[in-house]
């Protein structure tokens, strides 16, 4: 089954970009740098020379239970978000990876763990239950939202 994974649109987030750390406080965000930092609008990590913002975010907007927001790292000056279709970020692909799969009430009917080398396997599961719309992937250590997937 085909799917698509994507990044979070840097729009949100671009009025940040460029503020001083004093202005990002006041925005309940803080300008970090080094290598390794997972972006979620590019779904690339980050090289020692280039600042991530963390910032809080609401993932799940959904008016459930399910209803979420966590800190996620945003790529400072960030460009078009990853978008494709049967493609896995590396991001995604080296990191251990929760994945939930929620219906079109924002519901979580289904989740598991997976090594993200292994990805592809757990999607197909969650997918081919009729009952789930999305899927959001997670990196499982620390619980931060990753990326979305659906259908393709």
């Amino acid at each position: 089954m085909s799917f698509r994974i994507t990044g979070l649109s840097a729009q949100p987030f671009k009025h940040l970009f460029g503020l001083s750390d004093a202005a990002l406080a006041d925005h309940g965000a803080q300008r970090h740098r080094g290598a390794g930092l997972p972006d979620r609008v590019e779904l690339r990590d980050t090289t020692a020379d280039e600042s991530v913002l963390l910032i809080n975010y609401e993932h799940q907007p959904a008016d459930t239970p399910y209803r979420s927001r966590h800190a996620i790292y945003v790529r400072e000056q960030a460009g078009e978000a990853f978008d494709a279709i049967d493609t896995v970020a590396d991001a995604l692909r080296s990191r251990l990876l929760s994945l939930r799969a929620f219906d079109a009430a924002g519901l979580m009917v289904d989740a598991d763990v997976v090594d993200g080398a292994a990805i592809e396997g757990l999607i197909e599961r969650l997918l081919a239950q009729p009952k789930v719309d999305y899927i959001h992937a997670h990196f499982a250590r620390r619980g931060c939202y990753a990326a979305l997937i659906r259908r393709a």
